[in-house]
C-alpha cells in the first residue's frame, strides 16, 4: 500500500517556457537520495492544467526511466467520466500505479452524479484511485458520506488525498467509518501534517523542495511524538509560506532554481511569479531553516 512521503514533483521550463528534462532529472535524482515513498505527477503543484499531452508523454517517460520501481500517482480526470476514463488509462499505460482523480469541476456535480462518476470509472479502469477531495481548487465539496459510500461499493478506490478545511476533522470522521480499508493522505504542502498524523492519516503528499523535512517528521512520529511536534512547529511557517494562491508553485520554483536544481524558475500562466520583495522574505526565511536541497549537491 501506498504511504508515507509522496511529493508533487515541480514541472521545470526553461526561460522561453519550454519544458526542461534536464532540470527535471536533477530534481528527481535529489528525491531519490533523500529516500521518498513515491512521487506524484501532474498535480497542481506540478502545473498538470498547464502542460500538453506530449509535454506530460515525455515527462512521465522521463521520471519513469529515473524511479524505477518507485510507485508513481499521477494525476488524471476530467469534466465527465468518458473524458476521466480515457486519461486514467493513458497514465496507466505508461506506468502510473495509482490515478489520483478530482470530481468534474466544469459543471459542478452534486452527490448522486459524484457518486456516478466514481462508478462509471471503476467499471471501467483496473488502476488503484486515489480520490483528490480538494474543493479549494475544484469548488467541488464531497460529503463524507458520499465518500464513504463510493470507497465501500468500489474497492478500487484505495485512497483519499483530503484537502478540505479543516482536514482534521474531515479525517477523524472518515477514519471512523472506513478504519483502515482505505489510506487517508494529508495535502495542502503538509500544513496540517502533525495533527493529520494524529487523526489517522498514512501519508502526505506536499510539495517537492522539502523531503528531507518531511521525512524527519515522519521518523520522529514512529519514535518520539514530541520530536515530531517540535519538528512540525519549526518548520511551519516555511510550510505556510508555499501555499499562497497564485504563487504558491512559483515560491516552490525559486527554492529550487536558488539549489541549483532547476535553471529557471519559469511558471506558466494563470500562475504569478514571485515580486523581488516575496523573494527577499523567502530567502529570509530558508537562511533560517536548515534545508537539505540549499546543501551542496553531489
Amino acid at each position: 500500500m501506498l504511504k508515507g512521503n509522496v511529493p508533487i514533483l515541480a514541472t521545470a521550463f526553461d526561460q522561453q517556457g519550454a519544458l526542461d528534462l534536464a532540470s527535471i532529472e536533477k530534481l528527481v535524482k535529489f528525491l531519490l537520495r533523500q529516500g521518498i515513498d513515491g512521487l506524484a505527477l501532474f498535480g497542481n503543484a506540478s502545473e498538470g492544467y498547464a502542460l500538453t499531452l506530449d509535454e506530460k508523454a515525455e515527462l512521465f517517460a522521463c521520471v519513469k526511466r529515473l524511479c524505477g520501481a518507485l510507485p508513481l500517482v499521477a494525476a488524471a480526470g476530467g469534466a465527465s467520466a468518458t473524458v476521466a476514463i480515457e486519461d486514467i488509462l493513458r497514465v496507466q499505460s505508461w506506468g502510473a500505479q495509482v490515478a489520483m482523480v478530482n470530481p468534474p469541476s466544469v459543471v459542478k456535480p452534486g452527490p448522486d452524479e459524484t457518486y456516478r462518476f466514481w462508478r462509471d470509472i471503476c467499471a471501467r479502469c483496473d488502476i488503484d484511485i486515489m480520490i483528490q477531495d480538494a474543493p479549494l481548487m475544484t469548488g467541488v465539496t464531497m460529503s463524507v458520506p458520499t465518500l464513504v459510500s463510493i470507497c465501500q461499493d468500489f474497492p478500487q478506490v484505495k485512497y483519499i488525498k483530503v484537502e478540505q478545511p479543516p482536514t482534521t476533522l474531515k479525517i477523524s470522521a472518515l477514519k471512523q467509518t472506513l478504519g483502515d480499508s482505505v489510506g487517508l493522505f494529508g495535502g495542502l504542502n503538509a500544513g496540517f501534517l502533525y495533527e493529520e498524523l494524529r487523526r489517522g492519516i498514512i501519508g502526505t503528499m506536499p510539495a517537492c523542495e522539502f523531503p528531507d523535512v518531511i521525512n524527519a517528521i515522519l521518523r520522529a512520529w514512529a519514535q518520539d511524538r514530541r520530536e515530531a511536534q517540535r519538528l512540525f512547529y519549526r518548520y511551519l511557517p516555511f510550510l505556510r509560506y508555499g501555499v499562497q494562491p497564485g504563487i504558491g508553485v512559483a515560491i516552490h520554483k525559486t527554492v529550487l532554481q536558488r539549489a541549483g536544481l532547476f535553471a529557471s524558475d519559469t511558471v506558466r500562466e494563470p500562475a504569478k511569479g514571485i515580486d523581488d520583495t516575496t523573494r527577499q522574505e523567502l530567502q529570509d526565511l530558508t537562511d533560517a531553516l536548515p534545508l537539505a536541497v540549499l546543501e551542496p549537491q553531489p
